[in-house]
């Protein structure tokens, strides 16, 4: 690099730096800025010599990390610091003694934090991502800021990965739509959460995401003007009541949009609520409620509100600590418009979340939301015995929950996510309530535990000491706390019975001359199809495994070795246990790698790819290659938890092979229809009909064809060529 260059690079960092103090959320004192300062200086003196992918000095990296925190995320000067020290002991010779000596122990802690979760070991026999979400959390006993510029570093990893090679960037973007997105969420930190969607949509699903993008820049100059014009219409009555506030308008997240789209199965054109209104208030707070709802009644006024779709956080606020006031309105045109209400502090915390909930916290009043979350997490993680990848599915649940409030008998309110049973309720109370439950009273009335509860209703839980938990609870329950309690719980239970399964099964193998050890034991796990030894002394223990069977066992010791192989050539030649959708090497047209090569695999049943789809192998344990659609519901959990078992793949022949794909068609009913469609599919000489089935219910009608078709441009087509029957609404493939 010339000198001009280099000189201009350290403009640039100079430059850089006195913007991050500039941007501050806090107020920054003396003190806090030469902390920032020292930081600052050691960071550039660690990171000199190091680039990044795209060319440019490593420095800048950390500074835009701490920018995120100082200004998106509004967090102190000593996060501020951590920020641009976080990769300091990770990546070059300072040492954590030196940051402590030079920083004092919090920053050094935070620092420590960040670095266990970067250094970790290969482990192969879980998810490395999976173990490495769990450690991340640890870090939480530590101090919550290390996850917050977690995510503030994922954050510019995301902003900044273009130069990064493919696979690379599909494993970051799955990750981060898989955990950073719903952990960013459950803080607080809104706008974030939403730029890592979006982010990782982009390199998830590229062509979905520009298209949408393309198709929200189209609309722009419309959606501005409809905004506009609906804001003109209240800021009369508002002015009138002299309310102080502003009115903002923006558009949904790409990411919400493409969510809407697959859950209510509608193209972009039919997502009704493309925008919202966002109206910020100044109040003190005293009169928060009072001045949200009579803007409230202004807006109703002049719209017609959705009433099923009011959503009051401001008397019940989320347990991220979000404060708002919901509602969708008809708007002019015959559109709808989701109006958020919110006052100043409300708006900051929304967008803050973390720090600005604490800058707004009365000591009288303190609010107890994410402390109580932080609570019930570390219960979690004291459950260190868990699988990596269901302890990170448990934890998962409570990221996302849409929530419900939830009556004690005392009439105390409590929050649950949506789908909770009254298990969940009796878990969220305390644990033993939770395991000595034996029924539940929703609004007075008897209701199995399966039951799912709605906002408002009051529960009362039965409880005996008699009562213990079966495996079937974790059917009826949504919480991480509730399913961790009871597969805690299922499992000493199992250990019990297991230990005094072994001393029978030695008993019971001395009788036929067997010894109890390693070599008997696994011989015992393959005979009787189980996976570990613990399942083994479980059945024997629980009597599922008898005297008659162990007695087949010895008969069979002698050659089951040979039997063994014998049992696994028959079974792989066998037509009958070929799956009618695995496809074998023969037919030569799915290739997998960057060498293309040629293997066995099966396609999976939860998305039924075929020709053309964009698809993925996913290496499973015991059922070989799996592919799946890059889009498969799935695909993100794979991706990110798994991303060392995924291979490329791709189609590169599709003449031989015909592909079932059923087809859901919804119209009006008119007559002949029937008839119609059924000529449509049977006039195309590339496509065979298995199945017809159709309804008809007041007027209007809903179909399901099964067809067998050679590719996706043949199936296209056939869609296509329905959609234009009169009185057909939507074609779509199942």
């Amino acid at each position: 690099m010339t000198e001009e260059l280099l000189e201009e690079e350290n403009k640039l960092i100079a430059k850089e730096y006195k913007e991050l103090l500039r941007i501050s959320y806090q107020t920054l004192n003396k003190e806090d800025k030469k902390l920032i300062r020292n930081a600052f200086d050691i960071a550039v003196d660690a990171h000199k010599e190091q680039r990044r992918k795209s060319g440019e000095a490593y420095i800048f990296h950390p500074i835009a990390v701490a920018k995120i925190v100082a200004a998106e995320i509004g967090l102190d000067a000593t996060s501020i610091a951590a920020a641009l020290l976080h990769d300091v002991v990770e990546d070059t010779e300072y040492s954590l003694a030196d940051i402590e000596q030079m920083f004092g122990e919090t920053v050094a802690r935070i620092v420590d934090g960040l670095t266990k979760i970067s250094n970790l070991q290969s482990d192969k026999d879980v998810s490395l991502q999976a173990e490495n979400f769990r450690k991340m959390l640890l870090t939480l006993n530590d101090d919550v800021r290390v996850i917050i510029i977690k995510i503030a570093d994922r954050l510019h990893n995301m902003q900044t990965m273009d130069s990064m090679p493919l696979d690379k960037q599909l494993k970051i973007a799955s990750e981060t739509l898989f955990i950073y997105a719903p952990l960013a969420h459950r803080i607080g930190l809104y706008n974030i959460k939403t730029e890592l969607e979006d982010l990782g949509l982009k390199y998830t699903e590229p062509e979905v995401y520009n298209d949408i993008l393309s198709k929200i820049e189209d609309s722009k100059e419309e959606q501005d003007k409809y905004i506009k014009d609906f804001s003109q219409v209240i800021k009369k009555s508002l002015n009138e009541e002299k309310v102080s506030y502003k009115i903002k308008g923006r558009p949904k997240s790409i990411f919400s949009i493409r969510r809407k789209m697959l859950k209510q199965n509608v193209s972009f054109e039919e997502v009704y609520d493309k925008f919202a209104v966002r109206i910020i208030y100044n109040s003190d707070k005293d009169n928060e409620k009072f001045v949200a709802w009579k803007i409230y009644s202004i807006v109703t006024d002049h719209f017609r509100p959705n009433p099923i779709r009011l959503r009051d956080w401001i008397s019940s606020p989320k347990s991220t600590g979000y404060e708002a006031l919901h509602i969708t309105v008809m708007g002019h045109k015959g559109r709808w418009v989701e109006v958020q209400i919110r006052s100043q502090r409300m708006n900051e915390i929304a967008e803050k979340g973390y720090a600005a909930h604490y800058k707004y916290k009365n000591k009288e009043d303190e609010d107890q939301g994410l402390d109580s979350w932080f609570d019930k997490l570390q219960e979690t993680l004291e459950h260190s015995d868990i699988n990596a990848v269901d302890f990170v599915a448990d934890f998962k649940l409570n990221l996302y929950a849409k929530e419900i409030f939830i009556f004690t008998p005392q009439g105390d309110l409590k929050s649950l996510p949506k789908g909770a049973s009254p298990l969940d309720f009796a878990f969220s109370i305390h644990t033993m309530v939770g395991l000595r439950t034996r029924g539940a009273r929703v609004n007075g009335k008897l209701v199995p535990l399966s039951y799912e509860l709605k906002s408002g209703d009051q529960v009362e839980i039965l409880t005996s000491e008699k009562a213990r938990p079966s495996s079937n609870w974790l059917d009826y329950v949504v919480t991480g706390r509730a399913k961790s309690k009871i597969k805690s719980s299922l499992k000493d239970e199992m250990k019990e019975i297991a230990a005094e399964g072994k001393v029978i099964l030695a008993r019971k193998l001395k009788s036929l001359k067997i010894s109890l050890d390693e070599k008997s034991v696994n011989q015992l796990v393959q005979f009787f199809h189980l996976k570990t030894s613990l399942d083994l002394f479980y059945r024997v223990g629980s009597g599922a495994i008898d005297n008659k069977m162990l007695k087949e066992f010895s008969a069979s010791r002698s050659n089951m070795l040979v039997s063994f192989f014998k049992n696994k050539i028959r079974r792989g030649t066998s037509p009958e246990n070929i799956d009618k959708e695995e496809i074998s090497v023969n037919y030569d047209q799915l290739v997998f790698g960057k060498e293309e090569q040629k293997l066995d695999f099966t396609l999976s049943n939860c998305c039924n790819p075929i020709p053309g789809d964009q698809v993925f192998g996913f290496t499973t344990v015991n059922d070989g290659i799996k592919v799946h659609k890059k889009n498969c519901p799935n695909a993100i959990q794979l991706q990110s938890n798994y991303n060392y078992r995924i291979l490329l793949a791709k189609w590169i022949d599709s003449s031989e092979i015909d592909f079932t794909v059923d087809l859901e068609i919804t119209g009006i009913d008119n007559m002949g229809l029937v008839n119609e469609v059924t000529k449509v599919v049977s006039s195309n000489m590339h496509i065979n009909m298995r199945n017809v089935n159709f309804n008809s219910n007041d007027g209007v009608f809903t179909g399901k064809i099964t067809v067998v078709v050679k590719n996706k441009t043949i199936l296209n087509n056939l869609v296509n060529n329905i959609k234009k029957i009169n009185g057909i609404d939507k074609v779509t493939r199942v």
